[in-house]
């Protein structure tokens, strides 16, 4: 499994005063659609989105997660939907005494990360292998993270 490849978007998610990034708002998934299919049309499965101040916000339809050193960081919930998965994932790392640190990410600390994966209702755990120029492996944790998950829903 090398993880989905992902392009990353001209769009931005806009300003949390201009549309509700905190509802699954109609209006919302345009700017979405079009990136996807930007990015299907490029030979990636996904885009990575920015926000309206630049920095990672999540995929068109699912929220992103990356690993450094054994702690996962994933880009605070103030300008996108704080996805239900996100959430049950956010639970089960900290159930592990896994460290997550969510907060702002800034496009260039891709290049430090060393694992990435996706979370959303479609798209449960998906590894992701490449964001634009930047390679991530699918490690240990991101395939555990996956099987738990699995497990947990399937149950």
């Amino acid at each position: 499994m090398k993880g989905a490849k992902l392009d990353i978007a001209k769009w931005r998610r806009p300003d949390p005063a201009t549309a509700p990034s905190q509802a699954k708002a109609a209006g919302l998934y345009m700017i979405a659609t079009m990136s996807k299919h930007a990015a299907e049309a490029k030979g990636c499965s996904d885009a990575m989105m920015m926000d309206y101040r630049g920095y990672v916000a999540e995929a068109t339809g699912a929220n992103i997660f990356f690993v450094k050193d054994g702690e996962v960081h994933t880009p605070k919930p103030d300008a996108f939907l704080n996805g239900l998965t996100r959430q049950t994932v956010i639970g089960m790392l900290r159930d592990r005494q896994i460290k997550v640190h969510e907060r702002h990410i800034m496009p260039e600390e891709l290049e430090g990360f060393q694992q990435c994966w996706l979370t959303g209702t479609a798209a449960e755990v998906t590894p992701v292998g490449q964001i634009g120029d930047y390679s991530f492996e699918v490690g240990a944790l991101t395939r555990e993270v996956a099987e738990a998950y699995e497990r947990l829903v399937r149950a």
